[in-house]
């Protein structure tokens, strides 16, 4: 029931704009149709933000326990609802929300096994996480106790380097690195602590400074000793790739918070299904260029044709009107006139790069190209990797009618929908769109033609290097190689997609979404807008015949079936 009163918001949210412009009053203009849900939305945004910022110490057994109860007495809101006398608007958000509640659940216990994982090796972090709490709470303290208590601390965490040390069974590496940016938030969280309280209380310095001083050396040389001889890198390598793999199970659990009714498997097949397609065409345009069926020799020539220092801006912008252009003149989507004049341009840092080697999106477009800090090799494989025409297919994808154009008009619908936000909508728009014209011809070229197969081909390799990590079954390097092998990618370039894919600050699934989200919306307007014979009412009948039935196995070619899409995409499309 809940998957299909979403389908439902799926098609209003994308009526066409003459029947948008039916507004009985201009205020409607301005005004999304009635929910009270949206109030409790917001509420629980608010509750949810005073209890972050109260309980700082991240991996507290109180802020843990503080958030399930949150997410408990939420549920009981929700789940005490009479859905079927709710209003359209108010199913979709009891439906959203009741999905989101469920996963942030699951979410704490598994964060709460992975910081059991870690206590191993961080035996102390309860101490520095109880102190925390207790200045949060405003607890008086004794200072000749809280002394105590740090040198206790220091020898604490001497015992355990020299524990560790000592013992021929290492932990996991994964584990020891996700131990090693944990201490560096305890430190944090520590030094916060201690800053609260020195100088302002000058008997609380009188005590503690050099106790504190101790422990601060000996979370140092800790820090140091887990990097070195447990993760197996260097204090100030920065381009090591480790990552955290979480399993098939944790997998299946992210697939199913979005909607996604497929295995990790399925998934990993149907990728290569696409590259498969991607190569047969990577042939065709290859043969167009004179290289016969070697589409590497085609690549590597695409590669050459990269700008003059200097030119790089001038070259997106150019990029950035003609898709503008392009999608007005043949009225494939509605431009508000703020949206083209407001977006805007960065040139990336050369940090930054390391692990966003080409673009980044939205309002701004930020830029990737050599700086004059770059060594000579990184300098040619930023340019080779950001040619005009690897930028021509990927440029609208981060603007318009991609990211910047999705954004605008997201922040003024349904902002409350913001925390249901999913890649599967984020990146799957911006796909769709490369779908879409590369089936208008928009890259007109051979040229053109491999470098918007380049990207596809990249996003095919995103879902079986990252599902692959995550099923422990291909290492960091492993997953370099095969956008190197496979691919064609730059070698620096393909450690930075690696590196931003398993540096923590992407979600598991996130890879997967640009092309599994860009084939959901690419096959609704197959069967919506190309499928001139079918009526709305008549799409509404199917959807409504379909509500309760299970996955198909069904397969139409190398994409997915109807039933799974309309499933899928009731994720996908979460928001206007």
């Amino acid at each position: 029931m809940k998957r299909s009163i979403l389908c439902f918001f799926i098609l209003f949210a994308f009526l066409p704009p003459a029947a948008l412009s039916q507004r009985k009053d201009q205020l409607d203009a301005y005004n999304e149709p009635p929910s009270r849900l949206r109030g409790v939305i917001e509420k629980f945004g608010e509750d949810y933000g005073s209890i972050d910022r109260f309980y700082t110490a991240r991996t507290s057994a109180n802020r843990i326990a503080r958030f399930r109860r949150l997410y408990s007495d939420y549920t009981t809101v929700i789940t005490g609802l009479d859905f079927a006398s709710l209003n359209h608007d108010e199913q979709i958000d009891f439906a959203l929300f009741k999905n989101y509640l469920d996963h942030e659940q699951k979410e704490l216990t598994r964060f709460e096994k992975q910081v059991a994982e870690m206590a191993p090796i961080l035996p102390f972090a309860n101490v520095i996480n109880d102190l925390e709490d207790q200045r949060r709470r405003l607890e008086p303290i004794d200072p000749a106790k809280t002394a105590a208590e740090l040198t206790q601390l220091s020898k604490q965490i001497d015992a355990a380097q020299k524990s560790l040390d000592s013992n021929p069974n290492k932990p996991k590496r994964t584990v020891a690195n996700r131990a090693a940016r944990t201490l560096a938030t305890l430190r944090s969280t520590l030094r916060n602590w201690y800053n609260f309280h020195y100088a302002y209380d000058p008997t609380f310095t009188w005590w503690n400074a050099e106790p504190y001083k101790s422990v601060e050396d000996s979370l140092q040389k800790y820090s140091e000793f887990i990097v070195a001889k447990l993760v197996g890198i260097s204090p100030d390598d920065k381009t090591t790739i480790i990552g955290d793999p979480i399993g098939r199970d944790a997998l299946i659990d992210e697939l199913k918070y979005e909607m996604i009714p497929y295995t990790p498997e399925e998934l990993v097949q149907i990728a290569n299904k696409e590259f498969a397609w991607c190569e047969d065409e990577m042939k065709k345009a290859s043969r167009d260029m004179g290289y016969g069926d070697d589409w590497k020799k085609a690549l590597e020539a695409v590669k050459q044709k990269y700008v003059e220092p200097g030119k790089q801006d001038q070259l997106i912008r150019d990029q950035a009107m003609e898709a503008i252009e392009y999608v007005e003149k043949n009225d494939l989507v509605t431009v508000p006139k703020l949206a083209r004049e407001s977006w805007r341009m960065e040139m990336m840092s050369p940090e930054r790069q390391l692990q966003s080697p080409f673009f980044l999106g939205g309002e701004t477009i930020l830029v990737s190209y050599p700086t004059s800090s770059m060594t000579h090799e990184q300098k040619m494989m930023s340019m080779r990797g950001n040619n005009p025409h690897f930028t021509h297919a990927v440029t609208h994808h981060e603007l318009i009618p991609g990211h910047h154009l999705q954004r605008f008009r997201t922040e003024r619908f349904r902002p409350d929908r913001t925390r249901f936000w999913t890649p599967f909508w984020g990146e799957g728009w911006a796909l769709y769109w490369e779908f879409l014209l590369w089936d208008r011809g928009f890259n007109k070229t051979a040229e053109d033609r491999v470098g918007a197969l380049f990207w596809r081909m990249h996003r095919c390799a995103r879902i079986i290097f990252s599902l692959n990590f995550h099923l422990e079954k291909m290492s960091p390097q492993e997953a370099v190689d095969f956008l190197v092998e496979r691919v064609g990618h730059e070698r620096d370039n393909a450690a930075a997609e690696v590196r931003r894919s398993f540096s923590g600050d992407y979600g598991p699934l996130y890879q997967i979404a640009y092309m599994m989200g860009g084939l959901q919306f690419y096959n609704l307007h197959r069967e919506l807008v190309d499928s001139k014979g079918r009526s709305r009412s008549r799409w509404f009948a199917r959807f409504s015949q379909i509500k309760n039935s299970r996955r198909t196995t069904a397969r139409h070619g190398s994409f997915i079936s109807s039933e799974d899409r309309i499933v899928i995409v009731c994720k996908v499309i979460n928001r206007r």
